[in-house]
Parts: structure tokens; sequence; C-alpha cells
């Protein structure tokens, strides 16, 4: 794969990844996940559903649309495209012994890479699968000393039998109930009374065993680290956009991150610092190695800091933490990832990188906003913008500027990177993404709603759609609303 013997350190990894010769994929719906990753590895392309950029991408491939069930989840898609002779052609063409990485995969998806040779760079779907049940990420918390808000996991047949688990618990009645998978905004319940557990009941009783929580005034943040044999690696604390209603339609629902230093106070990003490194070190001890997401809900009544859920995977997140100033100082998390698959034996000093990427001057200032289709209606997009960079002008007005696949293109905070999801002749569906804002600087104010400026930039990007109604013979073609979410 490269002519390095041994990674010993920073030096050695990069340019591991920049003599490497073996064809590495990202196959997923889009490139987002992990945008800009193909500057730090050679032979590395991206196979896509969606055409995020016109054809304009050098390194991403997006084969012809075929006929296909319809989608479901991710894991749908990515099953699709590794089925598709013209995915498989360009394997097959280009050579080596390809390895394959992705957002979601299944065993089925497993069974399909084998066929067509591909390694897959992941702990096992079935791993990672449990891993990611909520109900688990609390149980492995436990176990690595990092503890959830108070709770208790459960069956619940009735509103009775709730009370009685909650008074066996000391949980108090206000309450937040989320079952085992799902993601967020549909699978998390507010539960207060009687009235808003029958408003739920189906969803709740359902499920073997549900996480019955204390409801805390708390605010979320995101942080992702990579489990390695040298000991767990740690980037930085993202705060989250959540349930932005000029954003999303689903109360509670991710809609972005930002990064600055001072975004937390050292004691809390130190404390979530410590935590993400303890649970990534039990993840080795469950058997999962590499990259990960672990979310934290803080307190802001007593500053308590509480493990809220795992993403056993890539996330959201990813292009926040692989762009931030210490992974142009050293490398890209998701380098560290690659490493930890590739075979080649290494030997890091970890805490000496951590203590690294710990300093403030190592995290610099930027934010990502997914604009998703709030409207209550459907449509097919007639007009689209395209990908690129926008520039803001004095009145709140925004415009096309150039072309570009880079977000470094941005020159200042009056320019954005906008990536399109939904184009011309898709359907426009409430939840629908409609593409991701990038921008220099926060999105958010000190009271963590979005700021006028970010405002401003989603209202002039959503003014480039235009779409027409369709008719009701087609309804039944177009994606249910929030029937999964593809980033």
């Amino acid at each position: 794969m490269n002519r390095i013997e041994k990674v010993n350190s920073i030096a050695d990894l990069k340019v591991m990844f920049h003599r490497n010769e073996r064809p590495i994929y990202f196959i997923g719906a889009t490139n987002f996940n992990l945008l800009g990753m193909d500057r730090w590895i050679n032979r590395f392309r991206y196979i896509n559903y969606i055409d995020c950029f016109d054809g304009r991408h050098p390194n991403v491939f997006v084969p012809t649309e075929t006929p296909h069930e319809e989608f479901t989840s991710i894991e749908d898609i990515t099953n699709h495209l590794l089925q598709h002779k013209e995915v498989i052609d360009l394997i097959e063409r280009r050579g080596g012994n390809p390895v394959a990485t992705f957002l979601m995969f299944d065993e089925k998806t497993e069974e399909l890479a084998k066929d067509i040779g591909l390694d897959i760079w992941f702990p096992p779907a079935k791993l990672r699968q449990r891993c990611d049940n909520k109900m688990e990420t609390v149980r492995i918390g436990n176990k690595a000393g990092v503890k959830s808000v108070p709770n208790a996991l459960e069956k619940v047949e009735s509103w009775e039998g709730l009370m009685k688990t909650c008074e066996q618990h000391g949980l108090g009645t206000d309450l937040v109930i989320q079952s085992a998978f799902g993601d967020s905004g549909h699978t998390t319940f507010f539960i207060a009374n009687q009235d808003d557990f029958n408003k739920h009941k189906d969803e709740i009783v359902n499920d073997p065993e549900v996480k019955i929580m204390k409801r805390i005034n708390c605010r979320g943040a995101t942080l992702e680290a990579c489990a390695t044999k040298s000991g767990t690696l740690v980037g930085p604390l993202l705060t989250e956009v959540v349930g932005a209603k000029e954003l999303t339609p689903y109360k509670g629902g991710w809609c972005g991150n930002e990064v600055f230093p001072g975004a937390f106070t050292e004691e809390v990003r130190l404390k979530a610092r410590a935590m993400a490194e303890a649970f990534g070190n039990q993840l080795l001890q469950e058997g999962y190695r590499g990259y990960f997401d672990v979310d934290f809900l803080i307190d802001q009544d007593n500053g308590e800091v509480y493990l809220g859920e795992l993403n056993p995977r890539i996330c959201g997140a990813s292009p926040m933490t692989n762009h931030t100033a210490y992974a142009y100082a050293d490398a890209p998390l998701f380098l560290f990832h690659l490493l930890e698959f590739s075979g080649v034996p290494f030997d890091l000093n970890v805490r000496e990188i951590n203590d690294r990427w710990a300093q403030p001057f190592f995290i610099d200032s930027w934010s990502q906003v997914v604009i998703k289709f709030t409207e209550d209606r459907i449509d097919q997009v007639t007009h689209a913008p395209a990908t690129g960079i926008y520039k803001m002008a004095e009145d709140g007005t925004v415009g096309y500027q150039r072309f570009d696949y880079e977000r470094r293109a941005i020159d200042n905070e009056r320019e954005a990177f906008f990536m399109r999801i939904t184009g011309p002749g898709d359907y426009r569906y409430q939840g629908a993404d409609l593409g991701i804002l990038i921008t220099r600087g926060r999105s958010m104010d000190d009271n963590f709603k979005l700021n006028i400026r970010a405002r401003d930039w989603i209202r002039g990007i959503q003014k480039h759609y235009a779409g027409k109604p369709i008719v009701t013979t087609q309804h039944d073609i177009a994606p249910e609303p929030g029937s999964f979410k593809i980033l």
C-alpha cells in the first residue's frame, strides 16, 4: 500500500496517505461527510447517488440513474450503489486492492462488498449495530465510568407502569424517553403528563426496552474521536444547532454545528474530552475500533456533563471535525481511522497529540447548517442554487459568486459555501434536505439561537429555489415526508 513500514509520527502518517496507491472509496448518498478528504489521500474517490456538483467535482463519481426499490434508509442507497454496473466497472477498472468506507452500512452491504472484492475499513455491521443501540450506549458508558443523565432502561407497557418505574429510580415526572434507534427529532419523546404519553404511546410501548431519562435543563454538544491501538484520539467539542424552525420542521432535530474557541467553559471542555477518551478506550474493550461520535448533554443548572448518544461511525459533524485548525496543523481525525484499519504497524504518542488538540489555539471558528424544506407541502423543484461560493450584499441578499467544491475557498464572513442536495427535478417535501451552508464565524448568538447573519443566509439561499405543483397522480412517487435522513 505504501513505502512506510511503520508509522511513528504525524509526518509518517501524512506521507503514508500522500503516497497511497490503494484505491479507497467513500460510498454514499453524497460526499458531505468526508468533504475535502480527497485532498489528503492519494487515490481516494467518492461514489455518490446524488450529483451535488453537476459533474464538476473531479473525484466524485455518480452513476447513471437506474430503476430501484424505494429507498427507506441510507443503507439502501449504499447497497444500490454497490450493485450498480457502472460502479462495479469503475472499481474493477481502477484495479488495486480496493477499500470501502461508508456513512451507514449493514450485513447485506458486507456481502455485496465481498462479492466485488472490496475490503470494508469499519468494524462489522453487527457490532456497530449493537453499539448504536441507545441502551447499550448507557451500559458501555457505565463500564467506562462515563455517566448518563439519571435514567432507567425498561420495557414500558402503560402510563401507570412508567410512573412506577420513575418512582423507583427517582426520575420525577418530567421525562425524556428514547427508543433504541432512530434519528433525533423522530424517536425522542418529551413526556410531562399522561396526555403526552398517550400521544406517543404506540412508539413507546412497542419497543422491548426504552431509555427513560429525567428531563434536565441541558445544552447539547458533540465530539468525534477515534479509538486506536495507540489510544483514543479526541477531536474538538462542537456546539449543536437543534430544532431551529428556519432549518427543520422537527422539534429537537439536529440541523448543524459550530466550532469556536470559548464555545464551552474550560471545565466543561476538558471534562467532555476526558469522557470521550474513556468511552473510546471502553469501546476498544468491546471490540469496536476507529471513528465514532458522542453527544453530550450539559446541565445548565449545575454544569454537569452527561453522556448523550453514540454514533459509531462518521456523521454530520465530521466535516467540521476534519477541517478544524488542528487537522491542518497535524492531520484530519479520519486519517487515524484509516491508519487503524490499514494493517500498517504504528506507534503514536496519543497523549501528546490530545494535549496539543486541547489547546484553544488549535480551534478556529466555523459553522454549518443543514437547510431542510420546512413547509407542509410537496412540489417539484424547477430551479435550485448550484453548489459553490455565495456572497452576501449589504442588504442581506445572497448571490452566486463562483463554483468551488472546497469550503476553504470562502474568503471572509460575507461569503459562504453552499452544497446543494435537492436539485432541479427533485421533489421538495417537508423535511427534505435542500443543502448545507458552511460559513466562517458563528451562526448562533450567545443564547444559542440563530443570529441575524445566519437567518439572512438561510433566507437568501432559499430564495434561489423555485418549484411547481405536482399533479395528483404523481404524489405516490414523491418521498414520504421525514422518511429518513441522508447526511
